[in-house]
């Protein structure tokens, strides 16, 4: 089996081999040295790489021919020839995400570059296999055959970020058990493959958003650093020395099952107290439309006391986990996201911080609390970084266990 982190390297493992038989090995290295670092001439390359500046240029130039690669505009210098930055081609390659939710269910389409070209969204009010199904190949043809017809050869793979042992929840979501039971005999990773004409991979839908902050996230972060995402539940990930740990189920950071304190002194999961499901709750209670809150993750013409009280509950019971967390593995970071306006991620943010310094921290070190860069899109992002990483880039991941694709 075989489940990508997401994960770039560290600077160690960034070292090629002018030995022969190691020219996939080597391709990924660039591959990923560009990925991470953007443009950069073929001198800088086989410095950074230690591969010889003749290794590099024969690399180079298969991948140009490839479609892989693409030239600069040459950076001139006070003397010698001016140097030309290479830099992966946007149309090289192409890549789907799927991110199957208690909502909505959405499909991306990527570029090499890791930018969101199209997409396609399905809002339910549970998802079911079936459907799920006939919205992903529905949605995978419609965005493959909207791509030049000389670029659809180049779609890599999709991912799918899927909620696991969905059937837990089934009372929660409204969703009757025999439906949602359905799911435990479904294979959708398998059942995609068999019908595409490309490898599907599956991961966690939490931790493929922890993965995507990690392959796509626009912040530097720390090698170690615990992840929540707040969807409809609250879930997580954990990196440690900068790579996603998925575990032997693939279930690691499944942080929404951690036991908190309740304002009313019972003690529940996080779950609970953190996830946007209690919000809809307090919505539908109050007489207002439930989808104001997943219609669009950009606006949610909310009451604002509402949301007030969703972020003080929340916060406290992500502050009480955070310091969990941080008695067992020294985590430098939190990262926090989720889908909900970037407005309310920072008013978060400062909540969760604020209750930070009522939690008794003797005899740990207390974490930076970070924003999460990718907001709604993180799940989808990560669907579609597992191809990205599969076939192009150098990846070092802590607990292989659950790794699915359809070639397993």
């Amino acid at each position: 089996m075989n489940e990508n982190s997401g994960q770039t390297p560290s600077s160690q493992s960034m070292r090629g081999s002018n030995q022969s038989g190691l020219r996939a090995w080597n391709e990924r290295l660039l591959f990923t040295l560009l990925h991470t670092q953007g443009a950069m001439p073929k001198a800088e390359i086989a410095r950074v790489t230690g591969l010889s500046a003749q290794t590099v240029s024969v690399i180079i130039r298969a991948l140009e021919q490839d479609g892989f690669l693409e030239k600069g505009d040459p950076v001139r210098g006070r003397i010698g020839q001016p140097s030309v930055p290479m830099s992966l081609a946007a149309n090289g390659a192409y890549f789907l995400g799927l991110k199957i939710g208690r909502r909505s269910s959405e499909m991306i389409l990527i570029d090499f570059h890791g930018a969101i070209r199209d997409r396609r969204m399905l809002r339910h009010d549970w998802p079911e296999p079936k459907a799920a199904r006939a919205f992903a190949l529905k949605a995978a043809h419609e965005l493959v055959q909207r791509l030049p017809e000389h670029d659809r050869a180049r779609v890599a793979g999709m991912g799918i970020a899927q909620p696991f042992q969905i059937w837990d929840w089934s009372e929660t979501i409204s969703a009757p058990q025999a439906m949602m039971d359905r799911w435990r005999d479904c294979d959708l990773c398998a059942d995609l493959g068999a019908q595409l004409p490309y490898p599907v991979f599956l991961r966690n839908d939490a931790s493929a958003a922890c993965g995507a902050e990690l392959v796509f996230g626009t912040r530097a972060m720390p090698r170690d650093f615990v992840y929540f995402y707040i969807g409809f539940f609250i879930g997580g990930g954990v990196v440690l020395n900068g790579a996603l740990h998925t575990g032997e189920s693939g279930n690691s950071g499944a942080l929404g099952s951690m036991p908190v304190r309740a304002p009313d002194g019972r003690t529940v999961q996080l779950i609970e107290l953190a996830s946007i499901f209690s919000l809809e709750q307090r919505l539908v209670t109050e007489g207002l439309d439930p989808d104001l809150l997943w219609t669009d993750p950009q606006d949610w013409p909310v009451p604002d006391h509402l949301i007030s009280d969703w972020i003080a509950r929340a916060a406290q019971a992500i502050a009480q986990a955070t310091v969990a967390c941080l008695a067992v593995i020294d985590f430098k970071a939190v990262v926090i996201d989720g889908w909900f306006p970037p407005a309310i991620r920072r008013r978060l943010l400062e909540s969760v911080q604020a209750a930070m310094n009522a939690q008794n921290l003797a005899g740990i070190d207390r974490p930076l609390i970070s924003e999460g860069s990718l907001g709604s899109d993180a799940r989808a992002l990560g669907a579609a970084a597992l191809p990205l990483t599969d076939r192009f880039l150098i990846t070092t991941e802590v607990g292989l266990g659950n790794g699915q694709t359809s070639g397993d």
